[in-house]
């Protein structure tokens, strides 16, 4: 790195051709925004899909069937559940989708029993507004998702409506739990009799609390050996498992995406020599100039290389610090079959940005600052 005494002079060579620089900023921001956004789809499928050692909850739903429309279990399934060796709690969920496909803006309904309301939420939830309280105190009350609450613009008292069924918020709530981000709790027989539904005595899912991790699979198998024979047998599994098996059209193409990013990087580097080659070009003179006044060949190099850098840095502050804005303001959900892969920026993804960013403009500055430097005092004023 050159000595900050120099810096004025790097900054001096980037101002002074305003508008080519100032494009190229514009070209590289645009791209890291792309960029991080693209990070953002992936952290958030990464987030959703991966299993952890401490996960105790398993997702009990009708075989063969992903869409809450067709996955429909009895719900006295639940005592035949809970009579089996390693569960320790079983909570059967209607679930009501505002559209079964994917999309951007889809409200997921979760009827649960009130009577195991205060066990579920108490131990996954944190209500940030409003009460459990209120919620049990109205039939038709609701519990929005952070994420649910701040797509619509929803707070405590408001009512609305979707899927045919009209609530009034109780209570805003927050969660450890992917799921929990973009849905609406609700009373189960509310929504079981609902104007979508109209279906009491069956529910979508059993979601199964396990004693052990470790006996993760050998309680799934045998949940699903028990309905084997039933007329509505079970697929059960945990619930990192079932979103990556029912979301995997969203999955490939966020996996597809990968080669955006990696576009978006050649770009960056593209662009950034683009704008260094033709500012090492449009100064032949003074680098005869500096030569003259005792710039080491090697020092010259340096200041090109630092110019590359410093349009990365620029480049790459603004477009992920605009990417990061734009997904905190605008909050997005990737969502189907009831189930979101939330897409969100992080302080790690910033960083990652910021630091590939300035990578690149090093890289991009290598050449030109290669040949800035072996350029000879005599071939640069004879080019002038």
């Amino acid at each position: 790195m050159i000595s900050a005494r120099f810096l004025p002079l790097v900054l001096k060579q980037l101002t002074r051709r305003r508008v080519r620089t100032a494009l190229t900023l514009l070209g590289v921001a645009t791209s890291m925004f792309l960029f991080s956004a693209v990070q953002a789809m992936q952290s958030g499928v990464r987030e959703a899909t991966t299993e952890s050692s401490k996960e105790t909850t398993l997702v009990v739903y009708r075989q063969n069937r992903y869409c809450p429309f067709t996955s429909r279990l009895p719900q006295h399934y639940e005592q035949r559940i809970a009579a089996i060796s390693g569960v320790t709690g079983v909570v059967p969920i209607q679930i009501l989708v505002s559209n079964c496909r994917a999309s951007l803006d889809v409200v997921t309904f979760r009827g649960v029993p009130a009577e195991q309301a205060e066990g579920v939420f108490r131990k996954s939830l944190r209500i940030e507004e409003g009460s459990l309280d209120a919620w049990l105190a109205r039939s038709d009350a609701a519990l929005l998702g952070k994420t649910l609450a701040q797509r619509r613009g929803l707070k405590v008292g408001d009512n609305f409506q979707a899927a045919s069924v009209t609530v009034t918020v109780a209570g805003i709530i927050d969660s450890d739990r992917e799921q929990d981000h973009n849905v609406a709790y609700v009373h189960l027989p509310f929504l079981q009799q609902s104007a979508g539904l109209r279906k009491l005595g069956l529910v979508t899912q059993f979601n199964v609390t396990v004693d052990d991790p470790a006996r993760f699979e050998e309680v799934a198998k045998a949940i699903d050996a028990e309905f084997a024979s039933d007329t509505d047998p079970t697929s059960t599994s945990s619930e990192q498992a079932f979103v990556a098996r029912a979301a995997q059209d969203i999955i490939r193409v966020v996996e597809f995406t990968n080669y955006l990013g990696w576009a978006c990087l050649l770009a960056v580097l593209a662009l950034v020599a683009n704008a260094i080659v033709l500012s090492v070009q449009d100064r032949v003179k003074e680098h005869a100039v500096l030569q003259t006044l005792g710039y080491k060949p090697a020092m010259i190099g340096q200041l090109v290389v630092t110019e590359g850098l410093l349009v990365g840095v620029l480049g790459g502050l603004l477009g992920t610090g605009l990417a990061a804005g734009a997904l905190a303001w605008r909050t997005m959900s990737l969502t189907t079959e009831g189930l979101s892969i939330s897409v969100r920026s992080d302080p790690w993804i910033i960083l990652t940005g910021l630091g590939i960013s300035a990578l690149l403009g090093i890289v991009a500055g290598l050449v030109p600052a290669w040949q800035a430097s072996r350029r000879q005092i005599v071939d640069c004023f004879r080019a002038v």
